[in-house]
Protein backbone atom coordinates (compact mmCIF):
# COMPACT_ATOMS: atom_id res chain seq x y z
CA UNK A 1 0.00 0.00 0.00
CA UNK A 2 1.94 3.32 -1.18
CA UNK A 3 2.06 6.23 1.85
CA UNK A 4 0.39 8.38 -0.25
CA UNK A 5 -3.29 6.85 0.65
CA UNK A 6 -2.10 7.52 3.88
CA UNK A 7 -2.16 11.37 3.75
CA UNK A 8 -6.04 11.72 4.36
CA UNK A 9 -6.37 10.08 7.50
CA UNK A 10 -3.50 11.92 8.71
CA UNK A 11 -5.04 15.68 8.09
CA UNK A 12 -8.02 14.67 9.47
CA UNK A 13 -6.45 13.14 12.47
CA UNK A 14 -4.62 16.43 12.92
CA UNK A 15 -7.80 18.35 12.50
CA UNK A 16 -9.41 16.29 15.09
CA UNK A 17 -6.91 16.54 17.76
CA UNK A 18 -6.76 20.61 17.29
CA UNK A 19 -10.94 20.43 17.54
CA UNK A 20 -10.60 18.34 20.60
CA UNK A 21 -8.39 20.80 22.48
CA UNK A 22 -10.42 23.88 21.46
CA UNK A 23 -13.83 21.37 22.80
CA UNK A 24 -11.76 20.40 26.04
CA UNK A 25 -11.26 24.38 26.60
CA UNK A 26 -15.00 24.45 26.53
CA UNK A 27 -16.63 22.20 29.12
CA UNK A 28 -18.42 22.85 32.40
CA UNK A 29 -14.76 21.91 34.01
CA UNK A 30 -13.42 24.62 32.49
CA UNK A 31 -12.45 27.34 34.52
CA UNK A 32 -14.64 30.78 34.49
CA UNK A 33 -12.64 34.15 33.41
CA UNK A 34 -11.75 36.11 36.31
CA UNK A 35 -13.45 39.50 35.52
CA UNK A 36 -10.67 41.33 37.92
CA UNK A 37 -7.98 39.78 36.05
CA UNK A 38 -6.62 42.59 32.68
CA UNK A 39 -7.46 42.10 29.43
CA UNK A 40 -5.41 40.98 26.48
CA UNK A 41 -6.01 41.56 23.11
CA UNK A 42 -4.32 38.33 20.80
CA UNK A 43 -4.58 39.16 17.18
CA UNK A 44 -3.41 35.98 15.41
CA UNK A 45 -1.22 36.40 12.17
CA UNK A 46 -0.48 32.03 11.59
CA UNK A 47 2.94 31.05 11.94
CA UNK A 48 4.74 28.13 13.28
CA UNK A 49 2.97 28.86 16.53
CA UNK A 50 -0.13 28.02 14.81
CA UNK A 51 1.12 25.24 12.83
CA UNK A 52 0.50 21.38 12.60
CA UNK A 53 1.87 18.20 11.54
CA UNK A 54 0.81 15.53 9.26
CA UNK A 55 2.41 12.77 11.57
CA UNK A 56 1.79 15.07 15.02
CA UNK A 57 4.31 14.39 17.58
CA UNK A 58 7.52 13.90 15.14
CA UNK A 59 10.36 15.90 13.92
CA UNK A 60 8.95 15.72 10.62
CA UNK A 61 7.22 18.92 8.30
CA UNK A 62 4.24 20.67 8.92
CA UNK A 63 2.12 23.59 8.15
CA UNK A 64 2.32 26.72 9.06
CA UNK A 65 -0.97 28.95 9.98
CA UNK A 66 -3.38 25.68 10.42
CA UNK A 67 -4.46 26.45 14.44
CA UNK A 68 -6.81 29.18 15.10
CA UNK A 69 -6.75 32.10 17.61
CA UNK A 70 -9.36 30.53 19.66
CA UNK A 71 -7.45 26.79 19.16
CA UNK A 72 -3.88 28.24 20.33
CA UNK A 73 -5.75 29.97 23.22
CA UNK A 74 -7.42 26.89 24.18
CA UNK A 75 -3.88 25.09 24.56
CA UNK A 76 -2.69 27.03 27.18
CA UNK A 77 -4.70 26.70 29.91
CA UNK A 78 -2.16 28.80 32.72
CA UNK A 79 -3.68 31.87 30.42
CA UNK A 80 -6.35 32.21 32.80
CA UNK A 81 -4.36 33.06 35.38
CA UNK A 82 -2.98 36.06 34.38
CA UNK A 83 -5.22 38.00 31.83
CA UNK A 84 -8.83 37.40 29.93
CA UNK A 85 -7.67 37.02 26.64
CA UNK A 86 -10.01 37.70 23.54
CA UNK A 87 -9.01 36.87 20.16
CA UNK A 88 -8.83 38.36 16.72
CA UNK A 89 -7.66 36.29 13.34
CA UNK A 90 -5.73 38.40 11.42
CA UNK A 91 -4.45 35.94 8.92
CA UNK A 92 -3.49 32.45 9.18
CA UNK A 93 0.10 31.73 6.50
CA UNK A 94 3.61 31.46 7.08
CA UNK A 95 4.94 34.71 7.55
CA UNK A 96 7.15 34.38 4.26
CA UNK A 97 3.97 35.54 3.01
CA UNK A 98 3.43 38.48 5.18
CA UNK A 99 3.61 42.04 3.02
CA UNK A 100 4.39 45.79 3.42
CA UNK A 101 0.58 46.57 3.15
CA UNK A 102 -0.45 43.89 5.99
CA UNK A 103 1.99 45.47 7.86
CA UNK A 104 -0.03 48.71 7.44
CA UNK A 105 -3.44 46.93 7.96
CA UNK A 106 -1.96 45.80 11.58
CA UNK A 107 -0.68 48.44 12.60
CA UNK A 108 -3.23 50.66 12.30
CA UNK A 109 -5.74 47.89 13.74
CA UNK A 110 -3.13 47.41 16.43
CA UNK A 111 -3.42 51.46 17.39
CA UNK A 112 -7.37 51.78 17.14
CA UNK A 113 -8.33 49.20 19.74
CA UNK A 114 -5.55 50.35 22.21
CA UNK A 115 -7.09 53.71 21.35
CA UNK A 116 -10.32 52.65 21.42
CA UNK A 117 -10.81 50.13 24.60
CA UNK A 118 -9.66 51.96 27.65
CA UNK A 119 -10.11 48.56 29.41
CA UNK A 120 -7.71 46.49 27.59
CA UNK A 121 -4.24 46.27 28.99
CA UNK A 122 -2.46 45.57 25.91
CA UNK A 123 -2.05 43.47 22.72
CA UNK A 124 -0.41 40.29 21.51
CA UNK A 125 0.69 38.95 17.99
CA UNK A 126 1.38 35.64 16.94
CA UNK A 127 3.04 35.54 14.52
CA UNK A 128 5.87 33.47 12.03
CA UNK A 129 9.59 33.65 12.96
CA UNK A 130 10.95 34.03 9.64
CA UNK A 131 9.56 37.74 8.98
CA UNK A 132 8.90 38.07 12.57
CA UNK A 133 11.88 40.94 13.46
CA UNK A 134 10.60 43.02 10.47
CA UNK A 135 6.51 43.15 11.43
CA UNK A 136 7.60 43.84 15.07
CA UNK A 137 9.79 46.85 13.70
CA UNK A 138 7.23 48.09 11.63
CA UNK A 139 4.69 48.04 14.57
CA UNK A 140 7.67 49.98 16.60
CA UNK A 141 7.37 52.57 14.27
CA UNK A 142 3.86 53.21 13.61
CA UNK A 143 1.62 52.30 16.51
CA UNK A 144 1.37 55.52 18.74
CA UNK A 145 0.51 54.15 21.88
CA UNK A 146 1.98 53.68 25.69
CA UNK A 147 0.43 50.25 26.02
CA UNK A 148 2.62 47.21 25.38
CA UNK A 149 2.47 45.47 22.01
CA UNK A 150 4.15 41.91 22.18
CA UNK A 151 5.24 40.29 19.12
CA UNK A 152 5.35 36.03 20.00
CA UNK A 153 6.31 33.11 17.59
CA UNK A 154 7.62 29.42 18.05
CA UNK A 155 10.25 27.97 16.30
CA UNK A 156 8.31 24.20 16.92
CA UNK A 157 4.94 23.19 15.81
CA UNK A 158 1.76 23.46 18.16
CA UNK A 159 1.79 19.67 17.31
CA UNK A 160 5.53 18.99 17.16
CA UNK A 161 8.04 17.33 19.94
CA UNK A 162 8.49 19.81 22.78
CA UNK A 163 6.62 22.90 21.29
CA UNK A 164 7.72 26.17 22.28
CA UNK A 165 4.75 28.21 21.38
CA UNK A 166 2.69 27.83 24.73
CA UNK A 167 5.49 28.90 27.26
CA UNK A 168 6.56 31.68 24.12
CA UNK A 169 2.58 32.52 24.44
CA UNK A 170 2.03 32.72 28.54
CA UNK A 171 5.76 34.58 28.91
CA UNK A 172 4.09 37.22 25.89
CA UNK A 173 1.01 38.08 28.02
CA UNK A 174 2.34 37.54 31.19
CA UNK A 175 4.42 41.02 29.74
CA UNK A 176 1.61 42.30 28.23
CA UNK A 177 -0.19 42.73 31.75
CA UNK A 178 2.95 44.11 33.67
CA UNK A 179 2.60 47.63 34.67
CA UNK A 180 5.96 48.43 34.00
CA UNK A 181 5.83 47.38 30.30
CA UNK A 182 4.07 50.49 29.65
CA UNK A 183 6.29 53.12 27.57
CA UNK A 184 8.83 50.38 26.80
CA UNK A 185 7.74 50.33 22.88
CA UNK A 186 6.78 47.08 21.05
CA UNK A 187 8.51 44.08 22.35
CA UNK A 188 9.05 40.49 20.89
CA UNK A 189 9.35 37.79 23.58
CA UNK A 190 11.15 34.31 23.05
CA UNK A 191 12.57 31.84 25.46
CA UNK A 192 12.14 34.06 28.70
CA UNK A 193 13.67 36.93 27.11
CA UNK A 194 12.47 40.41 26.41
CA UNK A 195 13.63 42.24 23.17
CA UNK A 196 12.74 45.31 22.18
CA UNK A 197 11.53 45.41 18.96
CA UNK A 198 14.04 47.61 16.93
CA UNK A 199 17.37 45.37 17.91
CA UNK A 200 15.62 41.57 17.75
CA UNK A 201 16.99 39.55 15.29
CA UNK A 202 16.34 35.67 14.22
CA UNK A 203 19.96 34.80 13.97
CA UNK A 204 18.97 30.88 13.64
CA UNK A 205 15.87 28.21 13.24
CA UNK A 206 15.99 26.77 16.53
CA UNK A 207 14.66 27.27 20.08
CA UNK A 208 16.83 30.02 21.86
CA UNK A 209 17.67 31.46 18.18
CA UNK A 210 16.17 35.34 19.19
CA UNK A 211 19.00 37.62 19.90
CA UNK A 212 18.43 41.28 20.77
CA UNK A 213 22.46 42.22 20.24
CA UNK A 214 24.46 44.53 22.35
CA UNK A 215 21.63 46.63 23.05
CA UNK A 216 17.92 45.32 22.74
CA UNK A 217 17.56 43.01 25.52
CA UNK A 218 14.96 44.77 28.01
CA UNK A 219 14.50 42.03 30.58
CA UNK A 220 13.27 38.61 31.38
CA UNK A 221 10.38 36.48 32.33
CA UNK A 222 10.72 34.53 35.07
CA UNK A 223 8.82 32.51 38.08
CA UNK A 224 7.95 35.69 39.26
CA UNK A 225 6.40 37.03 36.06
CA UNK A 226 8.86 40.01 34.06
CA UNK A 227 11.46 41.49 35.42
CA UNK A 228 12.65 44.42 33.28
CA UNK A 229 16.29 45.90 33.50
CA UNK A 230 16.67 48.22 30.75
CA UNK A 231 14.26 50.33 28.64
CA UNK A 232 14.71 52.01 24.76
CA UNK A 233 15.77 55.67 24.47
CA UNK A 234 15.15 55.90 20.68
CA UNK A 235 11.45 57.21 19.70
CA UNK A 236 8.29 54.91 19.54
CA UNK A 237 4.92 54.64 20.81
CA UNK A 238 3.51 58.13 21.34
CA UNK A 239 6.58 59.90 20.59
CA UNK A 240 6.26 58.24 16.52
CA UNK A 241 6.10 61.30 14.18
CA UNK A 242 4.63 58.40 11.72
CA UNK A 243 0.76 58.53 11.72
CA UNK A 244 -0.43 55.82 9.11
CA UNK A 245 -4.15 56.33 9.61
CA UNK A 246 -4.49 58.44 6.34
CA UNK A 247 -1.73 56.25 4.60
CA UNK A 248 -3.26 53.73 2.33
CA UNK A 249 0.14 52.63 0.87
CA UNK A 250 3.69 52.46 1.37
CA UNK A 251 6.11 53.83 -0.57
CA UNK A 252 8.63 50.94 -2.78
CA UNK A 253 11.69 50.84 -1.34
CA UNK A 254 14.13 48.02 -2.72
CA UNK A 255 16.89 46.25 -0.45
CA UNK A 256 19.83 45.62 -2.15
CA UNK A 257 23.63 44.69 -1.10
CA UNK A 258 26.93 46.23 -2.42
CA UNK A 259 29.74 43.01 -2.76
CA UNK A 260 33.10 43.18 -4.44
CA UNK A 261 32.68 43.15 -8.50
CA UNK A 262 29.51 44.83 -8.07
CA UNK A 263 28.05 46.71 -10.72
CA UNK A 264 25.12 48.11 -8.59
CA UNK A 265 21.42 47.14 -9.13
CA UNK A 266 18.95 47.70 -11.92
CA UNK A 267 15.17 48.05 -11.08
CA UNK A 268 12.31 47.41 -13.53
CA UNK A 269 10.37 51.09 -13.05
CA UNK A 270 12.66 53.68 -10.65
CA UNK A 271 11.65 52.80 -6.79
CA UNK A 272 10.86 55.81 -3.95
CA UNK A 273 14.16 54.62 -2.00
CA UNK A 274 16.90 52.10 -1.81
CA UNK A 275 18.25 50.83 1.05
CA UNK A 276 21.58 49.41 0.15
CA UNK A 277 23.69 47.25 2.58
CA UNK A 278 27.45 47.75 2.44
CA UNK A 279 30.68 48.37 3.86
CA UNK A 280 32.26 49.88 0.84
CA UNK A 281 30.78 50.67 -2.74
CA UNK A 282 32.81 49.78 -6.02
CA UNK A 283 33.25 52.69 -8.24
CA UNK A 284 30.58 51.17 -10.75
CA UNK A 285 27.26 50.91 -7.80
CA UNK A 286 28.69 54.00 -6.70
CA UNK A 287 27.76 55.76 -10.21
CA UNK A 288 24.56 53.63 -9.89
CA UNK A 289 23.73 55.21 -6.56
CA UNK A 290 24.63 59.04 -7.61
CA UNK A 291 22.41 58.41 -11.00
CA UNK A 292 19.56 57.12 -8.67
CA UNK A 293 20.09 59.83 -6.17
CA UNK A 294 19.87 62.61 -9.09
CA UNK A 295 16.79 61.10 -10.30
CA UNK A 296 15.16 61.47 -7.19
CA UNK A 297 15.44 58.19 -5.46
CA UNK A 298 16.30 58.20 -1.47
CA UNK A 299 19.41 55.73 -1.17
CA UNK A 300 20.32 55.09 2.68
CA UNK A 301 23.01 52.94 3.31
CA UNK A 302 23.97 50.69 6.15
CA UNK A 303 26.52 48.49 7.57
CA UNK A 304 26.56 45.10 5.96
CA UNK A 305 25.22 43.51 9.29
CA UNK A 306 23.68 46.37 10.93
CA UNK A 307 26.14 47.28 13.89
CA UNK A 308 27.45 51.04 11.90
CA UNK A 309 27.85 53.85 14.40
CA UNK A 310 30.26 56.14 12.39
CA UNK A 311 27.38 58.48 11.45
CA UNK A 312 26.17 59.25 15.01
CA UNK A 313 25.45 62.84 15.69
CA UNK A 314 23.14 65.03 17.74
CA UNK A 315 19.64 63.47 17.11
CA UNK A 316 18.10 67.26 18.56
CA UNK A 317 20.18 69.16 15.82
CA UNK A 318 17.42 70.90 13.24
CA UNK A 319 19.13 70.04 9.95
CA UNK A 320 22.65 67.21 10.55
CA UNK A 321 25.05 67.61 8.32
CA UNK A 322 25.08 66.06 4.73
CA UNK A 323 27.65 63.01 4.80
CA UNK A 324 30.87 63.45 2.53
CA UNK A 325 30.67 63.26 -1.33
CA UNK A 326 30.79 59.86 -2.28
CA UNK A 327 32.75 59.37 -5.31
CA UNK A 328 30.58 60.20 -8.29
CA UNK A 329 28.89 62.73 -6.72
CA UNK A 330 30.20 65.33 -8.53
CA UNK A 331 30.60 65.01 -12.48
CA UNK A 332 33.71 66.26 -13.91
CA UNK A 333 33.42 69.88 -15.44
CA UNK A 334 32.20 69.71 -18.93
CA UNK A 335 34.18 71.67 -21.90
CA UNK A 336 32.00 74.72 -21.60
CA UNK A 337 32.56 74.54 -17.98
CA UNK A 338 29.37 74.02 -16.82
CA UNK A 339 29.28 71.16 -14.09
CA UNK A 340 26.40 68.86 -13.34
CA UNK A 341 25.54 69.98 -9.68
CA UNK A 342 25.98 67.24 -7.10
CA UNK A 343 23.42 64.61 -6.22
CA UNK A 344 21.52 64.97 -3.02
CA UNK A 345 23.22 63.61 0.17
CA UNK A 346 23.01 59.90 1.45
CA UNK A 347 21.28 58.67 4.26
CA UNK A 348 23.47 56.62 6.75
CA UNK A 349 21.39 54.11 8.98
CA UNK A 350 22.54 53.62 12.83
CA UNK A 351 22.87 50.14 14.05
CA UNK A 352 19.77 48.74 11.86
CA UNK A 353 20.02 45.52 9.98
CA UNK A 354 19.68 46.50 6.27
CA UNK A 355 16.22 44.76 6.28
CA UNK A 356 15.10 47.54 9.09
CA UNK A 357 16.88 50.51 7.44
CA UNK A 358 14.34 49.48 4.41
CA UNK A 359 11.53 50.27 6.75
CA UNK A 360 12.55 53.33 8.52
CA UNK A 361 12.97 54.31 5.04
CA UNK A 362 9.64 53.25 3.63
CA UNK A 363 7.88 54.55 6.73
CA UNK A 364 9.88 57.70 6.33
CA UNK A 365 9.21 58.38 3.12
CA UNK A 366 5.29 58.49 4.05
CA UNK A 367 6.54 62.42 5.23
CA UNK A 368 9.52 63.85 3.10
CA UNK A 369 11.56 62.99 0.48
CA UNK A 370 13.86 65.64 1.92
CA UNK A 371 17.23 63.21 2.57
CA UNK A 372 18.08 65.96 5.30
CA UNK A 373 15.27 65.34 6.91
CA UNK A 374 15.16 61.72 6.85
CA UNK A 375 18.26 61.34 8.14
CA UNK A 376 17.32 63.11 11.43
CA UNK A 377 14.64 60.34 11.28
CA UNK A 378 17.25 57.58 11.23
CA UNK A 379 19.41 59.44 14.10
CA UNK A 380 16.08 59.30 16.53
CA UNK A 381 14.43 56.01 15.46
Amino acid sequence: MSLPRFRAPLRLLVLLLASTVALQAQTSDAPKPNTRLPKVLLIATGGTIAGVQDAPGSLGSYRAGTLTAEQIIASVPELSRFAQIETEQFSNGPSTSITPAQWLALSKRVEKVLKDRDDLAGVVVTHGTDRLEETAFFLYLTVRSDKPVIVVGAQRPATGISPDGPINLLAAVRVAVAPQAKSKGVMVVMDDRIISAREVRKIYQRTGGFSGGEMGMLGVVGGNGPDFLFAPTRRHGEDSEFDMRKVDSLPRVELTYSYPGGTGPRFDGQPDGVAVATNGMTRAESDVYTALRRAGVVVATVFAYGDNMSAARDPDAPRPAARPAAPGDSAPARPDSVRVPPAPAMVTAQHLTPAKARILLMVALTRTKDPLEIQRYFLRY
